[in-house]
Formats: structure tokens, C-alpha cells, sequence
């Protein structure tokens, strides 16, 4: 049996050959051989963490918070080993996130096809990926082009020491970005009510809106006779991407993808995700590991896409991506009207009502086809939907795209006030 030091050591060896050998396969891109690499490598990958955790545990402090004066050359020694293995664990988990955010990007663009049978990327084997194919498909989720500069080999700052000053800039823009706490919102006021009901006397507690006027409110529940206090307020923070091995692998891959603008495409890359698909959906990509399931609150990487444009405003972004959310939660039970609209048509439809674009804008934004598009907003103005989503002055967008006959009752309704 190997010692801890023997583990790690192959550890960091198997590491750096998986780094040199996926750089190899890149030069010669084939989807079904990259993803059962991938596949194989992630596979070992995850037993050597499972045997490296149960040996290293809980690790200990590091050398350097150790009183210089007192410090013993036999337990800065054992101080040092204990580093190394923890070292060693931090490096295997970021390369296993690094290759599956891999093979959620591949699954996400492609459909492998053995034959005329449609397989999982994980029925990928040794023995039959020379014959499965990749198809791919006709909307994209995040970007190909970073899946050779992700992190295979779990070493982020070795790799971020090869590149250009520009590079390990737009790496720390881009860090901080993603590790930017949103701005609160004070989303709703949950509060405490007594009140009187048939002589006796009763507690509730309710959710209310922040812009909500309790007193009216709670007299058109309870009447007169009550009294109330604010419990707490209900409020919206965190990171956008709480996993810092995500986070790493994706500062350090658009970086070096495009120092100019690396940080602008992932924030259009975060915006399409969420508009192209659905929450449940989100649930299993995978794409961005640890990411929100929905945004509720602003976080400032989602205006960069937008910064360029004539009338920007801050936080605008977000605000397109949490309205979103709250429309999936609107739509909850109502998709029956609506089952042929996919998802990412759906969400192409969504930002055409809420934004001041033109469906050839949304569709450029999002990468999807313009006359699906529009075809989709058709549909979705017979189904009523647009009604229930949206406000007056946004509905006025939807009448080019009512048939004609509901046209002609309208211009008429208009012309007998």
C-alpha cells in the first residue's frame, strides 16, 4: 500500500500528464474523443479524491501562522506535509470541476448519435467512440472556444504564470466580478399581526411587498382592531457563482480567451443561460457548477453585454434576468398552452416583451434564429400568455404579430372608445 506521500505525489503526476495529453487533443478537436477523455480522466479522477480525502482530513494550520520564534524544525515538518496533501486535494477538485464543466458544455452543443440511436455522453466507451458521431445543435450554451484553456490539470496559478500581464489582469477583473456580492433588495417585509376574530383573539404572519402601505393593507384583512410588527425583512444577497473552483476555471479561461473582452463574453454568456433555458433545466446542466438557479438580485457582470449601448442603465442586466425568474414562476402550471415554444424560444420571447429590441435584436443577443422567433411570439400572442406578463404600454409590441382578424377587433374597439 502506498504511503500519503506516494499519493500524492502520483496525484500531482497523473495531474500534469492530463494537462499535457488534453493539450494535444485539442489540436485535433473531436467531440466524442474528448468527451470520453474526459469521461475516463474524471473517473479516475474522483477515486483518488475519494482515498486522498479519507487519508488528509481535516488539515492543519499552515506553516506560516506559526510563531517564528518558537518554531520546532520537526513540527514545521509535519506542518509542511499536511500542506502539501491539502495543496494536492485543492488541485484534484478544480481539475474535476474544470472536466466536467467540459462535458456539460459538450452535452450542451452537441447530440452524440451512435448509429441512429441518440446517447448520453456518458454512454461514450473505449469501444465505440470512433463510431458515435456529433451532431451539433442549433442553439449553443456557453462558449466551445474556452474548453481548451480550462484548468484539466487543476493547477490554476502555474497556468496564469505562463500568460501576459493582460491576461493575469483581466484573470483578477474578472474574479473579482464573479466574486462580487449582488446588490441587496429589500424584497418583501414578513410581519407579525394580532387581531381579533369573533371575540377572541388570533396571531398571523404574512409576506408583504417592501413597497407595500401595511397599515391599508392589513385593514383590508383584519378589519380595525390589530396591531403588527415587522419580524424581519425578507432580502436578496450572494455571490452569483457560489463554488471558487468554478469561478477560477472561468476567470482563468476567458481570460486567456480574450483579454480585451473575456469578462464582457462571459457576462453575455451568463445572460444567455438563463434566457435559453429553464429552471429545471438549470438544475442539471452543469455548464456554470454552483451558479443561482435564478437571480434576485443585481449583480454588475450581467451589464457588461450592455454597457456600449445609447440608453444603458445601471443594473440592467439583472433586472431583464430576475424578471425572467418571476415569469417562470408566472408560467407554472400555464405551459400546456404553449408546449411547442421550447425553452430557449420561449426565452427569446420573454426579452422581446420586456426590452426595447426588435425581435432581430433579440435573436442576435441570444444566438437564436430570427424567424423561429418570430413564429414562437406568434404563438405565444394566440395563447393569451402576453396578457397575463405583461403591462399595458409592453403589450403594444405584440399587435404586429396578432392575427389579423383580432387585429381588426381591435382597431374597431379603438374607434368606438
Amino acid at each position: 500500500m502506498t504511503t500519503t506521500e506516494e499519493l500524492v505525489a502520483q496525484v500531482n503526476k497523473i495531474l500534469d500528464d492530463i494537462g499535457i495529453d488534453l493539450g494535444e487533443l485539442f489540436e485535433n478537436f473531436e467531440p466524442a474523443r474528448l468527451a470520453y477523455t474526459l469521461q475516463r480522466n474524471v473517473s479516475l479522477l474522483n477515486d483518488l479524491q475519494d482515498e486522498l480525502e479519507r487519508r488528509v482530513g481535516e488539515t492543519a494550520p499552515s506553516v506560516r501562522f506559526m510563531d517564528k520564534k518558537n518554531k520546532d524544525p520537526h513540527l514545521q515538518w509535519i506542518y509542511r506535509k499536511k500542506h502539501n496533501r491539502a495543496l494536492a486535494l485543492e488541485r484534484l477538485r478544480s481539475a474535476i470541476t474544470a472536466h466536467k464543466m467540459a462535458l456539460a458544455l459538450l452535452s450542451a452543443n452537441y447530440t452524440f448519435k451512435l448509429g441512429r440511436k441518440e446517447i448520453p455522453v456518458d454512454a461514450i466507451t473505449k469501444e465505440n467512440f470512433e463510431k458515435v458521431r456529433a451532431v451539433e445543435k442549433p442553439v449553443k450554451l456557453g462558449r466551445l472556444e474556452v474548453l481548451p484553456h480550462l484548468a484539466y490539470s487543476g493547477d490554476v496559478l502555474r497556468l496564469l504564470a505562463k500568460e501576459s500581464i493582460e491576461v493575469r489582469e483581466t484573470f483578477k477583473f474578472i474574479k473579482g466580478k464573479l466574486r462580487e456580492k449582488g446588490t441587496v433588495r429589500t424584497k418583501s417585509i414578513r410581519i407579525e399581526v394580532e387581531y381579533f376574530e369573533n371575540n377572541r383573539l388570533k396571531k398571523a404572519r404574512l409576506d408583504l411587498p417592501a413597497d407595500a402601505d401595511i397599515e391599508m393593507e392589513l385593514r383590508k384583512r383584519f378589519g380595525r382592531r390589530f396591531r403588527w410588527r415587522v419580524l424581519t425583512f425578507v432580502k436578496t444577497r450572494g455571490v452569483l457563482i457560489n463554488n471558487h473552483y468554478t469561478v477560477d476555471n472561468l476567470a482563468l479561461a476567458y481570460a486567456s480567451l480574450d483579454p480585451e473582452n473575456g469578462a464582457e463574453k462571459l457576462g453575455l454568456d451568463i445572460f444567455r443561460y438563463y434566457f435559453l433555458t429553464s429552471s429545471t433545466e438549470r438544475e442539471t446542466l452543469g455548464i456554470f457548477p454552483g451558479i443561482k438557479l435564478c437571480v434576485d438580485c443585481h449583480y454588475s457582470i450581467l451589464d457588461l453585454p450592455f454597457r456600449h449601448e445609447k440608453d444603458f442603465k445601471t443594473g440592467q442586466g439583472s433586472i431583464y434576468v430576475i424578471r425572467k425568474c418571476e415569469m417562470e414562476e408566472q408560467l407554472t402550471g400555464k405551459r400546456k398552452d404553449i408546449t411547442t415554444i421550447p425553452n430557449y424560444l420561449l426565452g427569446g420571447v420573454l426579452l422581446y416583451g420586456m426590452s426595447p429590441y426588435d425581435e432581430g435584436k433579440v435573436a442576435e443577443l441570444l444566438g437564436i434564429d430570427e424567424a423561429e422567433l418570430e413564429e414562437a411570439i406568434k404563438k405565444f400572442v394566440i395563447s393569451g400568455l402576453h396578457k397575463v406578463l405583461f403591462s399595458e404600454s409592453e403589450l403594444k409590441k405584440f399587435e404586429k404579430f396578432m392575427p389579423k382578424s383580432d387585429k381588426a377587433k381591435r382597431f374597431l374597439d379603438l374607434l368606438q372608445g
